[in-house]
């Protein structure tokens, strides 16, 4: 499993924008990026190369923040749609519930991630392993 950051954030111009750009300024690279809104909050969840650093720096600039371990699962660039299918079908085959799964924006070079947290995380993560999807722990 890889580890998540989740800020809950007031729903107001520019909070993304400085969450940005104080993980940019302490040379925090973001992975994977998903935003979760309401008429009042929002949740932002994350994956980036510094867990810790990213919970102290949001901390700091007095942001609410924590973090959650989520299934990680790189996939083939050029056909994401067709392993995000085999990664919903396993899981759909385990009788599993997926509570929410987004993926990440790729770099150059670099493999999209899908993304997910489901109910019986453990179990979950072996099973998707042990069928030959690439299971992460960190994201470089």
């Amino acid at each position: 499993m890889i580890r998540q950051i989740v800020a809950f954030v007031e729903n107001k111009k520019g909070v993304i924008w400085q969450m940005t750009t104080i993980l940019r300024e302490n040379n925090i690279r973001i992975c994977g990026f998903s935003t979760v809104d309401s008429p009042e909050f929002g949740i932002v969840r994350m994956i980036v190369n510094q867990p810790d650093a990213a919970l102290s720096e949001l901390s700091k600039a007095g942001f609410v923040v924590k973090e959650c371990e989520v299934i990680a699962i790189t996939m083939d660039a050029q056909e994401v749609q067709r392993d995000m299918e085999a990664v919903l079908q396993a899981v759909q085959d385990g009788n599993v519930n997926i509570n929410y799964f987004y993926s990440s924006f790729g770099s150059s070079g670099e493999k999209p991630i899908l993304i997910l947290n489901a109910e019986e995380m453990d179990e979950t993560e072996e099973m998707l392993c042990s069928q030959g999807f690439a299971c992460l722990s960190s994201c470089g």
